[in-house]
């Protein structure tokens, strides 16, 4: 038995704080209130006690399986991976058809991938990382798994094989499922493929995570689809990283979030989540047409390598894209490529389609992608739970994979007051935990599970930049993880 004392408790409901003792035995929490004095006690005076953040969308697959720092440092006790359709399961006969698939955004080139979710889940219990990942199952994963990185419809006998594992790995363990309807081969699947699967996520009680086919002028029709998809199905939809990406949509974010709140007091479990920068970051590729991407990146080459084609691709890819060159910043290369380009801006598309060649299709971008206004209607929104959508790059990451939960607590409440203290410890906390269906973690309480984060409130805050991404951000003090103590700051 151990208790906090002195501290000032938020219990993750959004309702105002409180100062009160916090005891705990074993791995939950047995009682709020003063604790008896023989108690061996932790002295938290100064300091905000919450319940331990749940990042809900992350892309630390691999990651997790290795004790890194960069979540837990920022109080981090649970991550949700497998987002956007990527995660590192199932393969069946196609294991390199999913390493290049899924490599540029878990983060690694080879060397990885299970048949199954039982296999990813039993090497997550035996890694030595601290903080908890449960995995979605990726739709494009899935799809890799039963047709490799072709596009277009599924056969009748593909169609059924993806909904038997997608069952399989539901009933395995995973939190549930993801699309990424803008990376290839997924974002060829029609409605009538997808249709079919939500129906099986929604039998199995678990959640729909969607990275929608466009965040830039096709946002309406994107919400639209997903909405009706979690109308015919009744799955619990979750609308990854919400935005109008690109200066001339940003006037398409209101209409969007006026179908979600109308389908919502009619009853569709939705909601959205977003992190809080104005810059995203993904793949180049994610710029190119889809039909330019069929086959892998092989193919990819051979065609920017044939002038016509190479010319097709560049003019479409000037028709369809929402950003400036100067909003896409080189954050990872590989291949031949130089690796000079990493934090400078594209110049134009022969620029873009001249690295892709070199880099083997292989380049991460952050892109200038909202205005400051959406951004804030986003994050202050009551369906809004803040996530970090971290992934790792070989060059310079987003900035929100090592500073998310510090930034949000320290510069968008503490210095911009865009919302209150409680509110956004809400936002990371017991939402999160709601839209997973857990009812016993995510709020500080009697017998909630013993995940906390301790911090200064006065002085958290992330020091990590586009420029310098890999700084440890300050004040949190004290982590525990099923009552145990993963990480001390106070020294």
């Amino acid at each position: 038995m151990i208790a906090l004392v002195h501290g000032l408790l938020f219990d993750g409901t959004g309702a105002p704080a409180r100062s009160a003792d916090l005891l705990l035995e074993g791995e939950r929490i047995l009682a709020i209130g003063s604790a008896p004095q023989e108690v061996p006690r932790i002295d938290c005076a100064g300091l905000a006690i919450a319940p331990g953040f749940i990042d809900l969308h992350s892309h630390s697959d691999l990651q997790a399986l290795e004790d890194r720092q960069e979540k837990r440092k920022q109080g981090v006790t649970t991550e949700v991976v497998g987002n956007c359709g990527f995660s590192p399961f199932p393969h069946e006969d196609h294991l390199k058809d999913l390493q290049e698939f899924a490599a540029p955004i878990l983060g690694r080139g080879g060397g990885w991938g299970w048949p199954r979710a039982s296999d990813y889940l039993a090497a997550l219990r035996q890694s030595p990382g601290s903080v908890r990942a449960i995995p979605l199952v990726g739709h494009g994963s899935l799809r890799v798994a039963v047709a490799g990185l072709r596009q277009g419809p599924l056969s009748s006998g593909e169609l059924s094989r993806m909904e038997g594992l997608l069952e399989e790995a539901l009933d395995e363990g995973c939190a549930g499922f993801s699309t990424g309807l803008m990376y290839a081969p997924g974002s060829s699947a029609p409605r009538e493929e997808l249709e079919r699967l939500c129906a099986a996520v929604a039998r199995k009680g678990k959640l729909h995570s969607t990275h929608m086919r466009s965040y830039a002028s096709g946002l309406p029709e994107a919400v639209g689809e997903q909405l009706e998809l979690a109308q015919r199905t009744g799955c619990r939809l979750q609308i990854s990283h919400l935005q109008a990406a690109g200066r001339g949509n940003w006037d398409r974010q209101r209409p969007a979030l006026d179908r979600i709140e109308a389908a919502s007091q009619q009853g569709i479990d939705v909601e959205f989540d977003i992190y809080p920068y104005q810059c995203g970051s993904t793949v180049l590729t994610q710029w190119l047409p889809q039909w330019s991407l069929e086959g892998g990146t092989a193919a990819l080459l051979r065609r920017l390598g044939d002038e016509t084609r190479r010319r097709l691709i560049r003019e479409e890819m000037e028709r369809s894209r929402a950003q400036e060159w100067s909003d896409l910043v080189v954050s990872s290369v590989a291949g031949k490529a130089d690796a000079g380009w990493i934090g400078r801006a594209l110049p134009d598309a022969d620029t873009a389609l001249d690295l892709l060649r070199e880099a083997d299709g292989a380049v991460n971008v952050i892109s200038f992608n909202q205005s400051e206004s959406n951004l804030r209607e986003l994050l202050t929104h009551p369906l809004c739970s803040v996530v970090s959508d971290g992934f790792y790059v070989t060059g310079k990451a987003h900035p929100r994979l090592y500073g998310t939960f510090p930034e949000l607590l320290g510069e968008i409440v503490r210095e911009r007051r865009w919302m209150s203290l409680a509110e956004a410890i809400h936002k990371i906390t017991a939402r999160p935990a709601s839209r997973l269906g857990w009812t016993d973690r995510g709020r500080l309480g009697p017998g909630q599970v013993a995940d906390l984060t301790v911090f200064d409130p006065a002085l958290i805050r992330s020091r990590s930049s586009y420029d310098h991404p890999e700084e440890d951000p300050e004040g949190i003090r004290l982590i525990l993880q099923n009552g145990i103590i993963t990480y001390d700051g106070r020294r």
